[in-house]
């Protein structure tokens, strides 16, 4: 097998050192399509949240239209400052950033508390702007958690993250409307499985190129495959113009409440808490784990974009875990590409027809293809926790109490519907409430106290060596009880 083994373009050359797969710029053809797969991949999740803001608000279609477009642009923007990076500024990762879908119900709150609805748009971009300054001044302390999130921990959250995705997938695959009477038919269900399908058979039978755009083709396929079913919709292309641009303060002057400031400050907490656990996810799948120095980097990105994003009417941005999905499943790692996602998202901001394109993709189509993205996100997190030394006891509890804590809003929405609106934006959150506890395990387990025992187990529900009739005494490993959780134990280590 090792004759088979062909020089890639990241290996050593004669004219200088090998440079990292994160770093590397692929041909433009191939640059432009994978960018492509991952505005497919966001493009839902970057619109939901100013077409349900701005349908509270009461806009009209056109400006309706406009917001959304001014989403998309910020959202570009965003994923320059990830991928490219200012001085400080910029985890520089395959790292895509769009609207936070954690603000739409503090933001509606807002709208609902106005009394007159033209000036809610301005007390949201002014609590956006409060919010993302505060949280730039505090990244490099809120970075410096990192030391907290060994293998067990970010093994815990990364699994999370894909676990939560994954009814965002099942809700598109049921339609865009839940109040429709197809919602759930036989028809959007054909047609996600259809899509998931096509996906599968190019990931299996293709190679190189094709392979790695399974997804893109498998969108564009599933869209031609809904056309007679009458699902795909083409009047946003025709309605809409080929030149707008996001006027600043188009709606008005920001305006700065405290009660806003403060509910979108703990968006804002919310936020860069999931950043800091998809950053550490994203670093395990390409090979570069982000240390102390990276959070603080993308952290930046991340609120400054915030801060930024209000000037040209967007909203609160954050990273998009559904992207690192792909990612961990094309194994196309080039940042450049990202980049390259984030130029076409600056362009439909700039160009409504050509956002339009992408809206065309019908959602049950989306949701296939979401199947896989997100499931893959999983994958990552359960192949992280494989080296997490999960033949010790303690860590088997941490990941089975954390991963019970963070799917609890997935399973138990209504779970904490006695709490206060401020408190179930965090709770809701099972990203957050896992990684919270993940975190809060670990320390008590793994890291307090002079001295701690540690069984080691051959299974969660299994006896641990030495116990039973005719068992064997497990050799001892040296430092076995010291670190747990942040390295391999002797599992790994065979």
């Amino acid at each position: 097998m090792a004759a088979q083994h062909l020089p890639s373009s990241t290996d050593v050359s004669a004219t200088g050192p090998e440079k990292h797969p994160v770093d590397e710029k692929l041909p433009a053809l191939k640059m432009a399509t994978s960018g492509l797969q991952h505005v497919a991949a966001m493009y839902a999740g970057v619109v939901a949240p100013p077409l349900i803001v701005g349908a509270a608000v009461g806009l009209t279609a056109t400006e309706l239209t406009f917001l959304t477009g001014a989403c998309l642009f910020t959202a570009g923007l965003a994923t320059f400052l990830q991928t490219l990076g200012i001085w400080k500024i910029g985890a520089r990762l395959p790292f895509v950033n769009g609207v936070t879908f954690a603000g739409v119900a503090p933001m509606i709150a807002v709208v609902n508390s106005t009394d007159d609805k033209r000036d809610a748009l301005p007390v949201i971009f002014g609590a956006v702007i409060v919010a993302g300054v505060l949280g730039f001044l505090a990244a490099p302390f809120f970075s410096k958690a990192v030391r907290f999130f060994p293998p067990v921990v970010t093994g815990t959250v990364i699994t999370l993250i894909g676990i939560s995705l994954m009814p965002v997938a099942f809700g598109w695959a049921q339609g865009p409307d839940p109040a429709a009477h197809d919602y759930g038919s036989t028809t959007n269900l054909g047609l996600a499985g259809a899509t998931l399908l096509i996906v599968l058979l190019l990931r299996r039978f293709t190679r190189g190129f094709v392979k790695q755009i399974a997804v893109l083709l498998g969108l564009v396929a599933g869209t031609l495959v809904a056309i007679p079913f009458g699902v795909t919709d083409f009047a946003p292309v025709a309605d809409a113009a080929v030149v707008g641009f996001p006027t600043p303060f188009h709606f008005g002057a920001p305006q700065f409440q405290l009660a806003a400031i403060l509910s979108l400050c703990v968006v804002m907490v919310v936020s860069m808490t999931e950043s800091t656990a998809d950053m550490l996810a994203l670093g395990e799948i390409v090979g570069r784990p982000a240390d102390e120095k990276t959070i603080a980097a993308g952290l930046r990105a991340d609120t400054l974009g915030s801060a930024v994003s209000p000037l040209f009417n967007g909203f609160m941005c954050s990273a998009f875990a559904q992207n690192i999905g792909l990612v961990a499943m094309t194994r196309i790692r080039s940042r450049y590409v990202v980049a390259t996602g984030g130029g076409f998202l600056v362009l439909m901001g700039l160009c409504p027809m050509a956002a339009s394109l992408i809206a065309v993709v019908p959602r049950p189509v989306l949701g296939g293809a979401g199947v896989v993205l997100f499931g893959s996100v999983a994958a990552s997190g359960i192949q992280t926790l494989v080296k997490a030394g999960l033949e010790k006891d303690n860590n088997v509890l941490i990941v089975a109490v954390s991963l019970a804590v963070g799917i609890i809003p997935i399973t138990a929405p209504e779970f904490y519907h006695a709490f206060p609106e401020t408190a179930k934006i965090i709770l809701d959150s099972g990203i957050s409430t896992g990684c919270v506890a993940a975190v809060a395990l670990n320390l008590v387990f793994n890291h307090l106290g002079a001295s701690r025992e540690c069984d080691e187990v051959t299974a969660p529900m299994e006896p641990g060596p030495g116990v039973g009739p005719g068992s064997v005494p497990a050799p001892t490993t040296p430092g076995a009880g010291a670190g747990a959780g942040t390295g391999p134990g002797p599992v790994a280590a065979r």
